[in-house]
């Protein structure tokens, strides 16, 4: 049992798109991530994901909508519901997600991350 300093622990790493498990609570993992630029159109299957900003402004683009995120907001995105996100500048990202969840859903290509750090 220790206090997090999220801060901290966005200093420890600089790659965009490579969640990091800062750490875990139950069935879940809280993931910090730095996005930069357009990740791809993916879906989680079997996952909600849970998308809270630190620090910057994200663009999740739906198939029918758009959404913008500011620091300090969240969204859940439903298990299922097709997503890409874009990063016009960098990004700090809190997830909030099942362990079995890859970062790429259930698209599999060279931005999976599948052995995730912890920091």
């Amino acid at each position: 049992m220790e206090k997090v300093n999220i801060s901290e622990k966005f200093s420890l790493f600089n790659e965009y798109w490579s969640p990091k498990i800062a750490g875990e609570i139950n069935d879940m993992h809280v993931k910090l991530a730095k996005l930069k630029g357009e990740f791809i159109w993916h879906k989680h299957d079997h996952e909600d994901e849970m998308f809270l900003i630190m620090k910057g402004k994200l663009l999740l683009k739906f198939r029918d909508k758009d959404v913008h995120l500011d620091e300090g907001e969240f969204m859940i995105v439903p298990k299922g519901v097709e997503h890409l996100p874009i990063a016009e500048e960098e990004v700090h990202v809190i997830f909030f997600e099942p362990k079995s969840t890859v970062n790429t859903g259930e698209e599999v290509n060279d931005r999976t991350v599948s052995n995730l750090a912890t920091i």
